[in-house]
């Protein structure tokens, strides 16, 4: 009797794990807290590259180069992973990059301003400059890859760019 109450114990908080991952934003964190180390990983990384291949290259070309890179490599990350396990949308592939990357290259914007302002303005070195604005670039990703990124009109669910639980409405 013991080994059924103990299988029944591991299908409960399976269920319940299941259940809390099945709020977008509860998933947009985890796979947020993913991409933020993820993307702050391929900062570094480039950010290391560039200081070995261009050590004489202003600051501002230095974190412009490095922030490029890394905002390519992410955002193909971030992409599939939002759209498999937050949003869950199915359909219209190219759209929803492409809204994806608009929204994005909006918070990139906002990125390289806030980065350089820190770096240059407050003398913060790069990578501690990066840590603060991340902050700031994840907490409003949210909404716009919500409204915007995988935003699904009844005439798309309709026809098949359905979501499957209609957290990209």
């Amino acid at each position: 009797m013991s080994g059924s109450t103990g299988r029944t114990g591991r299908i409960g908080r399976s269920s319940a794990l299941r259940s809390t991952m099945s709020d977008p934003r509860v998933s947009f964190l985890g796979v947020g807290a993913f991409n933020t180390a993820f993307g702050f990983a391929a900062f570094v990384a480039f950010d290391r590259v560039f200081a070995g291949l261009a050590p004489a290259w202003t600051v501002v070309a230095h974190n412009t180069a490095t922030l490029a890179c890394a905002h390519v490599v992410s955002v193909l990350v971030a992409f599939v992973l939002h759209r498999r396990l937050v949003f869950r949308v199915r359909g219209h592939v190219w759209r929803d990059l492409a809204r994806f990357e608009s929204v994005n290259l909006v918070m990139l914007g906002l990125n390289w301003v806030l980065l350089n302002l820190l770096s240059l303005a407050a003398g913060f070195p790069s990578v501690l400059a990066q840590a603060c604005v991340l902050v700031v670039i994840a907490a409003t990703s949210f909404f716009g890859h919500k409204h915007i990124s995988f935003r699904r009109s009844d005439r798309d669910t309709a026809g098949g760019g359905r979501s499957d639980r209609g957290a990209g409405r």
